[in-house]
């Protein structure tokens, strides 16, 4: 049986939120550390690489964002027949503020509406570029094959089985770090609780869990290899570091897999703010790491149990017996 801390106040602490810094009092737990527990949300609607139309400019004007908050609130809280912009789409529909925005596989507008604009132009704040990496061969082939995965269910080829889908589709896992894509629009919802010696991360996405250790103890050897990887964590400062390695060949995060090497920081800022910063290495993926960073709002919305597989056996199954259809009408 685990049990959280009960938050304490800490005097004195300060924290910058706008343009304005103001002092607030942030919590610590009754051990000195930094509170980071709470339900917490990823609203971010920065695209998690620089659009070419910004490319050269890091930061927008205050005008700038006014413009593409007023453009979003138009095509997806106004009276526009839109659909759903999910993960860089709703900012990239913001930036060329089409008449409409159409996509063929959601619809309603409401849907994500409520994201928050603000003055970046990616999520990636290493290289200054907001590019990630240019990619290896190899790189590129498995995310190829992610990607056919991903979108298996929408292309003309069949799929034989459940084994041609992704992760996502078949209800296993969304991956750690969700990063790009749909993670701030879809799912975006992440439970922190600390104890003496853990911390526990618990993504809205597929009901994951990390349960991560604080006491210096090393990491797995590498035979052993989870969808997750496996985590340690430790303290800097009033910073939460997080090293995540092992991971299993069946993992992905855009086109790496086992070799990739996680490294999470997260930083208390306001009482409704946590900076997120992951920096990824995989030298058979990227040609150099790189550095993302997201804002996570508090919230205190409930998380619940997320009903993925609900739905999904019968199309596991519906999927199989098509398969076998088609290879007994060959046969004819």
């Amino acid at each position: 049986m685990i049990a959280a801390f009960a938050p304490a106040v800490s005097a004195g602490q300060t924290s910058a939120s706008g343009p304005a810094a103001t002092k607030q009092t942030l919590p610590r737990t009754p051990d000195g550390r930094p509170d980071l527990q709470g339900v917490w949300l990823n609203n971010d609607a920065t695209p998690l690489e620089r659009p070419k139309a910004l490319e050269g400019k890091q930061f927008l004007t205050e005008e700038e964002v006014a413009v593409l908050r007023k453009n979003a609130a138009r095509l997806f809280a106004g009276d526009v027949d839109s659909d759903a912009a999910g993960g860089d789409n709703f900012f990239l529909a913001a930036l060329a503020n089409p008449v409409v925005y159409k996509n063929r596989n959601a619809t309603g507008s409401g849907v994500g509406a409520n994201r928050e604009i603000d003055n970046r132009t990616s999520l990636i704040v290493d290289p200054p570029d907001g590019k990630i990496p240019l990619m290896t061969p190899a790189g590129r082939q498995r995310k190829l094959a992610a990607d056919a995965a991903a979108f298996a269910g929408n292309s003309s080829s069949l799929p034989s089985g459940p084994e041609d889908l992704s992760n996502f589709i078949r209800c296993l896992t969304y991956g750690a770090p969700r990063i790009g894509g749909a993670a701030a629009s879809y799912h975006n919802y992440y439970q922190i609780v600390q104890t003496p010696g853990y911390v526990m991360f618990l993504s809205e996405a597929m009901h994951d869990a990390r349960i991560i250790p604080l006491d210096g103890r090393p990491h797995l050897p590498q035979t052993i290899r989870r969808w997750l990887g496996d985590s340690r964590g430790r303290w800097e400062g009033s910073t939460l570091v997080v090293d995540t390695t092992n991971y299993s060949p069946n993992s992905t995060l855009l086109g790496s897999a086992e070799n990739l090497h996680v490294v999470e920081r997260f930083t208390r800022t306001a009482l409704d703010r946590i900076r997120y910063e992951m920096t990824v290495a995989d030298p058979t993926t990227w040609a150099t790491p790189w550095t993302a960073m997201v804002r996570l709002k508090r919230t205190d919305d409930r998380i619940y149990e997320d009903a993925c597989h609900e739905g999904n056996q019968a199309v596991m199954e519906d999927i199989l017996a098509g398969a076998r259809a088609v290879e007994k009408a060959a046969v004819r």
